[in-house]
């Protein structure tokens, strides 16, 4: 789910960047309404994976890890989605060409380790 979300928001970040949509006078508003947009789909995504969660496997706190790495995973795609394009066309690379390497290894490592380490805390 979170490469999905990143990508997508990769996706109109390069392209904004490309038509002069986004530049360093808009930037933080358009990296906070990217963050609230993460946070909603985030918390919605969570609810669902939440519910199915406790209906599959019977167990609240498995439940809730799942919710919270989902939540995690979701707001840090939209992040890095967002962030990683205007960093690297600050740096004057392409970054239609190389966001896509970086914001899928971030989401692969965060979803991963937001699972892995909150049910490691939580569950263990």
């Amino acid at each position: 789910m979170g490469g999905n979300a990143g990508t997508q928001t990769m996706a109109v970040a390069v392209r904004a960047l490309a038509t002069k949509e986004l530049s360093p006078a808009n930037a933080m508003r358009i990296v906070n309404k990217e963050l609230m947009v993460a946070l909603i789909n985030g918390a919605a995504l969570a609810v669902i994976v939440g519910f199915v969660g406790i209906i599959w496997f019977g167990d609240i706190l498995l439940a809730f890890v799942l919710a919270a790495a989902m939540i995690i995973n979701i707001v840090m795609a939209g992040l890095s989605g967002i962030l990683i394009p205007m960093m690297l066309d600050r740096f004057g690379i392409d970054p239609a060409v190389a966001s896509s390497v970086f914001v899928t290894t971030i989401t692969d490592v965060v979803g991963f380790f937001a699972f892995l380490g909150l049910a490691a805390l939580i569950l263990i």
